[in-house]
């Protein structure tokens, strides 16, 4: 991580002068052709265009677009034209200069670039949409026609994430959020691995302290051990390879803090539960042949598996068919002496370094493998291309369709012939048709997966072969648009039903005006609109597609809604609405609440969660349930309420990375005064009496309220979900250390709901 350097007191002319100097040193060193002259023009010209103006940090601004060149330059690998990029990337965004100006002294390659670098001020996704999804729109756009648009967005990221303390909190929270939801991923599928682990790790920091700072505490106390476990482990496999002949280094690899934390939350598990945290990697001298490299990584992986013993399930062969992002190696995960499992990562030379500077270094080896490594590409621009032709996007579908099809891990398909597809994880068998062809897509009507008869909606698992079934008769169902997961699928299922809908469209508005006529019904927008409003459809074209296409089947509880009661022949209502029926139409209208005067929030002050502020001021969100002493944060809805999220919220990840400007940096000031459900899963050694010791400990011994317990026993073991009123996290963690002292308690842990089992 780079070390940053406060400027302020010092002579600032200076430390520019010295910092310029330093990117040039890096560029000579580099196997780029030598294009000072342009570099110094840029740089020049951007320190011009910032004079004077100063960063959140004090020093002068000038000192961010140079540290992005640098990261641009050493980290990423990239040449002349990006470096200027980076040194000019903020002038259009900052300063009075334009798109134009930068083309006239720079040319229209800098000039494209920098366009794409600049943010926009609106009009993608409309006047009231995510301006973050905007401006991450502009930069796929942008990077469909030059890839170092985004890679110089990912430095300049990664600079700001650097010198994050700057900023005031809720500022942080909104860019760690907005990095780890789009950039970090995004990083990791570009190949720039060390960078998404530091943009992960530094997100983490800041989002989490105090968990952060407890795991770096941990792995420094652990530190000399690992190195002992690793010199033990890596010696016998050191004196075989050193009698092959091969020029090889082994590097110990810690798994980062974040990567620890996910674990820890995902699996339920405690951070002395967490073995995995060492890995070995050897990197050996290859002669840029891929296959002879293969070959040598199979010896390798010979060698080792002679000494220690592979876990089956956990081979992972990544050389002769790479990730989409160039990455290549043999992964396996051998049983040390000392009783545990330590991964170990074998590559050579060039595998590694692309590994770590991704697309950008495959620029350094011409030959070989580069084509396909290049094909990789263009498939992965392509499906980009896909997901931005969507005529009508949403903001936040976008960015979820972005996050699903261009972040998610990859599995191996074989077709009936044996041939190997690369899809995104999680794909159904309708996403793998669509992927072949579109006739097998709209006219599938089922899979067989392993010569086994599925569905479409069937999730496919890396390996497995499928063969598509098909039907003349068949045609695309509105329900597949649910379950398709590809950009590619979502686009050809949407537009094949938008040419159908047109004449179901008026089919069905043709469909309720006879309705209207039938029950004497004045036809007019109100009572459309209350229509709407029953079927939870947007508008009205969308409810007269419904009822073409029969999934809204009209009948009383649209008559109920609509229809003005008038007295039947003798005196009887023509229907009567009872209450206790569960229809949409019968049920009873909310009264509008009184117009209270509206908050006035400060965005750049730390919000105090007072138990008075959050009786009458604030909503805690049910997705994540947050009580005091979660790390959390507010955001401002779109009825400008605030709702309380825990920051490690998957919907507050969202909104993180799509409303940032609605992000408030909250305090909890509750005291004792309230108290919050939590929910704990147990799970342990069945005994007489299990129950009521449990019900004690909780109950009598610690005085919280148990609200409901449900445990469930089978072949001498229990598992079961306590719910229990607290005040903050500290009553939690005092039960959780409590329940753990019991002999016969395994494993005691948080979850949000019942359902969520470890």
């Amino acid at each position: 991580m780079e070390n940053y350097q406060e400027t302020t007191g010092l002579n600032e002319d200076a430390a520019i002068n010295a910092a310029f100097q330093e990117l040039l040193d890096i560029y000579l060193e580099s196997q780029h052709r030598k294009k000072v002259e342009i570099i110094t023009k840029a740089f020049n010209f951007a320190r011009q265009a910032h004079k004077g103006v100063k960063r959140h940090s004090g020093e002068p601004y000038i000192m961010h677009p140079l540290a992005v060149a640098r990261i641009v330059c050493k980290e990423i690998g990239l040449g002349s034209t990006s470096i200027c990029a980076a040194l000019l990337h903020d002038v259009v965004e900052d300063t009075d200069y334009t798109v134009e100006d930068i083309r006239n002294l720079f040319g229209d390659k800098i000039a494209d670039i920098v366009d794409g670098l600049t943010k926009i001020a609106g009009g993608v996704f409309g006047a009231h949409a995510s301006q973050q999804a905007e401006n991450f729109k502009k930069l796929l756009l942008t990077m469909n026609e030059d890839i170092r648009v985004i890679l110089i967005k990912i430095a300049d990221r990664l600079h700001n994430m650097r010198t994050l303390k700057f900023m005031q909190t809720s500022k942080q929270y909104k860019i760690a959020g907005e990095t780890l939801y789009i950039y970090a991923p995004l990083a990791n599928r570009l190949g720039l691995n060390k960078i998404k682990e530091e943009l992960e790790d530094l997100s983490f920091r800041y989002e989490h302290p105090e968990q952060y700072a407890l795991i770096k505490t941990r792995l420094a106390e652990v530190g000399g051990h690992l190195q002992d476990l690793f010199a033990e482990f890596t010696a016998p496999i050191r004196e075989r390879l050193d009698q092959t002949g091969i020029k090889y280094e082994i590097k110990a690899r810690i798994k980062s803090p974040y990567s620890i934390w996910c674990k820890m939350q995902n699996k339920k598990v405690t951070l002395d539960e967490v073995y995995d945290i060492l890995a070995a990697r050897i990197v050996f001298e290859g002669n840029g042949e891929s296959e002879s490299e293969i070959t040598d990584c199979w010896r390798i992986y010979a060698i080792a598996t002679n000494i220690y013993r592979p876990h089956p399930e956990r081979l992972r062969d990544w050389l002769s068919h790479p990730k989409a992002n160039g990455y290549q190696a043999l992964q396996t995960t051998l049983m040390s002496k000392s009783g545990r499992w330590i991964e170990l990562q074998i590559r050579s030379r060039r595998m590694d370094d692309i590994a770590e500077q991704g697309f950008a270094a495959h620029w350094k080896y011409k030959d070989g493998p580069t084509q396909e490594d290049e094909g990789e590409l263009e498939k992965w621009l392509r499906t980009i291309k896909e997901i931005l032709d969507d005529p009508q996007p949403d903001a936040m579908d976008f960015l979820d369709t972005i996050k699903l099809n261009l972040f998610a891990s990859e599995i191996f398909i074989f077709t009936p012939k044996g041939e190997i597809k690369t899809m995104p994880q999680n794909c159904t068998a309708l996403d793998f048709a669509f992927s072949l062809h579109t006739f097998l897509g709209s006219h599938c009507i089922g899979a067989k997966v392993n010569h086994k008869l599925v569905p479409l909606s069937h999730k496919l698992k890396s390996g497995d072969q499928v063969e598509i079934l098909t039907s003349k008769s068949q045609r695309v169902q509105p329900a597949w648009i649910n379950f398709a997961t590809t950009a590619k699928a979502k686009a050809k299922i949407a537009g094949i039903l938008k040419r159908e809908q047109r004449s179901m469209q008026q089919a069905g508005e043709e469909k309720l005006a006879e309705f209207f006529k039938n029950e004497e019904i004045e036809w007019n927008d109100e009572n459309i609109q209350k229509l709407c409003q029953l079927h939870n459809v947007k508008s009205p074209e969308e409810l007269f597609a419904a009822i073409g296409f029969k999934t809204i089947l009209l009948g009383e509880a649209d008559r109920n809604e609509v229809k003005v009661e008038k007295p039947a022949p003798g005196g009887w209502k023509k229907f009567i609405p009872l209450p206790f029926i569960g229809t949409k139409g019968t049920k009873e209208k909310k009264q509008p609440k009184e117009n209270a005067p509206k908050q006035k929030i400060d965005s750049k002050k730390v919000l105090k969660l007072t138990p008075e502020a959050l009786q009458k001021n604030f909503i805690i969100a049910d997705c994540c349930k947050p009580i005091p002493g979660d790390d959390a944060l507010g955001f401002i809805d779109d009825q400008d309420r605030v709702v309380i999220h825990k920051r490690k919220c998957p919907l507050a990840d969202k909104l993180k990375a799509g409303f940032g400007n609605r992000i408030l940096a909250v305090e909890w000031e509750t005291g004792k005064a309230l108290e919050f459900p939590v929910n704990l899963y147990i799970q342990g050694i069945d005994t007489m009496g299990i129950l009521h010791q449990i019900g004690d400990i909780v109950s009598e011994q610690l005085n919280v309220y148990i609200r409901k317990i449900f445990i469930e026993t089978m072949d001498g073991l229990f598992e079961g979900h306590i719910q229990l009123y607290v005040h903050d996290v500290e009553d939690v963690n005092i039960v959780i250390a409590n329940l753990q002292k019991m002999e016969e308690m395994k494993k005691v842990v948080r979850v949000e709901q019942f359902e969520d089992k470890p």
